[in-house]
């Protein structure tokens, strides 16, 4: 039995969400190894530090509504944060947990009525179903496409601040990243940052990191400027770096580190890294790499030769899929044109004979090595993407915003302009990075857009928008593999 005043692993993470929800004061620390329950099992958090210390700066209010960094970024949503738990905090607290702000947590900023909880339920409406943030990004003056209209349900129709809705990324297994921020805002001349390149990882890495500390304070948190402080902005970026998470447990099979695999955080300690680490794209190949392995996961080899009624060798199924099935990517601006966001030359490759790995090409983590914001489709309200039966996504929820190329006259339709809203160039619309996917069944729903809701809206998506071929069995493998990250 536990002692009096030290609550258990098993009952941490209701404390927390509890704590955050009411405000009252929660555990001063997270032991390593404590287990927070998701719809998959239970995930994990290792910080290099022994514990994750709540007492720093990350879980302090340093601005003037009451957000911490900890307010998005929880242990229990993978550092990041569900919409299942958006929707716990907003009953427990009537949906005043300091989440629901209206700078940027509701639908809109302007002609919402928060006195009501009934009100604040429609204005946070995409927080609490999909977990989505509005990020307000004003038009470069130097853009070379006008926006033609902004179709917004929420009443943001501004064309020269334009709306945008995304996911919270997550605050652990950064030292993987090779960008910071969906957009790359983070990491870019063009805001006083730094491109994370081979030569200068991993002091561009810490300073994007120092620089997003200030950037969400002062705006997500309305902060004043005067915090954090750069003793504080170290505090946070330390504390971010020696963050570890993944799946540690499933549903189907139990532990993840047992009979020679080895899932679970702690190993993604150890983990090789650099940037460029195993690109299948020459453009973006690392002399120090080698030739492209297209065996980005190894995590659950030793599950391979296991009887095939064995819950684990699903597992193991998913991952020689993930791994192997041949994918024909083509239409991919990022990876099919002339050039990717940044003006590295592609060559133009037509179609590209790839897998998962392609894009999701560092070993036993799942995230483009290279900074290469891409555009899948994701974002695009075309036809296909609205019959979600076809393998498409529903982003009906989503505004529509329509621009036109100065110089050519052509126009594109999306929900999200991407990189095109950092470095005003027409051809990174919608272009925008993959994030980890490590501790991916802690933070549903999933795309930068929270558009899939399930692992397997995300797999049919990919069998809609390439083509590719998954029976049954196969899908439930993959997911099974997914759901074990």
């Amino acid at each position: 039995m536990a002692k009096k005043g030290k609550p258990t692993r098993t009952v941490l993470g209701f404390l927390l969400m509890v704590a955050v929800g009411s405000g009252q004061q929660g555990p001063t620390f997270v032991p390593n190894g404590t287990r927070f329950p998701n719809p998959a099992g239970t995930s994990s958090t290792y910080s290099t530090t022994g514990s994750i210390d709540m007492t720093g700066p990350f879980f302090q209010s340093l601005g003037t509504n009451g957000r911490t960094c900890g307010t998005c970024h929880q242990p229990s949503d993978g550092m990041s944060v569900s919409a299942i738990h958006i929707q716990k905090r907003f009953e427990v607290t009537g949906g005043l947990d300091p989440i629901f702000r209206t700078v940027d947590g509701s639908n809109c900023n302007h002609d919402v009525n928060v006195s009501t909880v009934a009100g604040r339920r429609a204005a946070y409406s995409l927080l609490l179903t999909r977990g989505l943030i509005r990020i307000a990004i004003k038009v470069p003056t130097n853009a070379d496409f006008d926006v033609v209209s902004v179709e917004n349900p929420y009443s943001c129709n501004e064309t020269d601040n334009i709306s945008q809705y995304r996911r919270p990324l997550p605050s652990t297994n950064l030292l993987f990243l090779s960008a910071v921020m969906f957009d790359g805002r983070e990491s870019t001349p063009l805001t006083g940052t730094t491109k994370i390149l081979p030569t200068n990882y991993p002091g561009s890495l810490r300073s994007n990191l120092l620089h997003q500390s200030v950037d969400a304070t002062t705006g997500h948190a309305q902060g004043d400027g005067t915090r954090p402080t750069p003793v504080e902005q170290q505090q946070i970026v330390d504390f971010e770096l020696a963050l570890f998470t993944a799946q540690t447990t499933s549903n189907i099979t139990g532990n993840l580190n047992t009979k020679g695999a080895t899932g679970g955080p702690k190993a993604l300690i150890t983990q090789p890294f650099f940037i460029g680490i195993n690109s299948q794209i020459p453009a973006f190949e690392n002399p120090a790499s080698g030739p492209f392995n297209p065996a980005i996961f190894n995590t659950f080899e030793g599950w391979a030769k296991l009887p095939n009624d064995d819950t684990r060798a699903a597992v193991a199924r998913g991952q020689a899929l993930f791994n192997s099935k041949p994918i024909s990517i083509t239409g991919v601006a990022g990876l099919n044109d002339d050039k990717a966001a940044g003006g590295l030359i592609t060559g133009g490759i037509p179609v590209i004979p790839g897998t998962c790995g392609t894009c999701h090409d560092t070993p036993n983590v799942g995230n483009h090595s290279f900074p290469t914001p891409l555009n899948i489709g994701t974002g695009d309200p075309n036809a296909t993407n609205r019959l979600v039966n076809l393998g498409g996504l529903d982003i009906s929820y989503l505004p529509q915003i329509t621009v036109r190329n100065k110089n050519t006259g052509e126009e594109k339709t999306t929900t999200d302009l991407g990189q095109a809203l950092i470095d005003g160039s027409f051809d990174h619309v919608g272009k925008i990075k993959g994030p980890i996917l490590r501790g991916l069944p802690a933070r549903a729903p999933y795309f930068h857009n929270g558009s899939a809701q399930t692992l397997l809206e995300t797999i049919r998506f990919y069998e809609g928008r390439f083509g590719v071929v998954f029976t049954p069995q196969e899908e439930a493998d993959l997911i099974a593999f997914l759901s074990s990250l």
